[in-house]
Parts: structure tokens; sequence; C-alpha cells
């Protein structure tokens, strides 16, 4: 936080009622509302819609989302996580398809998966996912862990301020999901598999 903010919070009269937790509440709102100013301010909009914060965020998560699927690597990685359920980057880019699949749970899964193993595009995800629900504390949480974990936030600004992303069509997305096999482990737990990889160029081509 700069240092600027902390001086005028600490100048200001506080009536005695505010206590140091809410102070403290007060300063990480400043922090939020300055990121989301930074992040989603200048995003474009139909005329006289203000987008809030959540359509922003949901916006730049499927923007993100299909920038990693029409990347070259995304058929690799999601062979490699059906290969081996350890291989991070295909549980970070299977998250992105279950997410546009509508399959918010499972991607939500895959994504903590990989941010654990200390992928900060994963937990940038996790920061846009909580974000866009309005679950500002989760998304506060998960921002600092990208930050921690070296994230390069004006790069994935950049990547994630399209126009208007095209999706791929979420029912395409959901047939192509919904034949995986499925482990009933606290909801559906979807297991890739090389035919998905095969088929991403195909699946991810409307982005």
């Amino acid at each position: 936080m700069p240092r600027h903010i902390d001086r005028i919070l600490g100048q200001a009269a506080i009536p005695d009622t505010v206590t140091d937790d809410e102070l403290d509440d007060l300063k990480q709102e400043i922090v939020r509302d300055v990121t989301a100013a930074l992040m989603f301010g200048a995003q474009p909009a139909p005329q006289g819609h203000h987008p809030t914060r959540m359509e922003s965020a949901d916006t730049s998560l499927k923007a993100l989302s299909c920038h990693l699927l029409r990347s070259g690597q995304a058929a690799e990685h999601l062979a490699g996580i059906a290969d081996d359920p350890v291989d991070i980057d295909g549980a970070l880019h299977f998250g992105c398809l279950l997410s546009l699949a509508m399959k918010p749970e499972g991607a939500l899964w895959w994504w903590q998966y990989a941010a654990g193993a200390g992928n900060a595009t994963a937990a940038y995800c996790l920061h846009l996912f909580h974000l866009r629900r309005g679950e500002l504390r989760d998304a506060d949480h998960w921002m600092r862990q990208a930050l921690d974990l070296d994230f390069d936030i004006l790069h994935a600004h950049h990547r994630t301020r399209p126009n208007r992303p095209r999706a791929p069509q979420a029912a395409t997305l959901r047939q192509a999901v919904e034949r995986l096999k499925v482990e009933e482990v606290c909801g559906e737990f979807h297991h890739p598999d090389q035919q998905l990889a095969d088929q991403i160029e195909e699946l991810a081509a409307p982005c």
C-alpha cells in the first residue's frame, strides 16, 4: 500500500468505536478497490452500461481461460494431466475448460490443486473466480497468493481485457466434459482423457 494512504488514515479522526480490526479492514478495502480500478476500471462496455466488479471479473476469467486453451501448449498440458494426475499445468488448463463448460465446482478443485502446488496463474484464476461471486475475502486471499508466487499482473491484465471474449459454446464444452469418467467425491470429479486433449483445438476455436 502507498505510504501516503497509511499516513492519511493514521491522521484521520477515527471515532473511539472503531477497533483496530475494523481499521485494518478499511485499509484492505482501499487496497481492493485500487486494485479493481487498475484492473477493471476502463473495461469497454455497451453505451449506458457500467459493468460491476463481478461482471468484469467474469469477463476476465473467461478471457484468460480462452487464452490458455488457445495456446499452442494446451493439448500437451491436457494430455499430461490425462496421463499423470500430478501435472500442474494440466490441472490449470483443465480447470479453465471446466469453467467454460459451466462446471464451476470442478474448476475450483483443479485450480486449488494447481495453486497449492505453486501455480501462480491458477491462484489468479481463483481470485477472479471468487471476485465474480462477490466473495471478496477469498478473492483477496488468492490475489495475495498469486503475488507471492510472482504472478505478472500487468501481463495478465493485458490478456484479460478483450472487447468481449467469444467463449466456446458452453453446451459443446459441457457435452465433451460429461462423457468423461466421473467420481462422486464432494460433487462431480471429472477425469480428463486423451480424447479431450485431441479435441481442444476445435473446442477452443470460438474463443
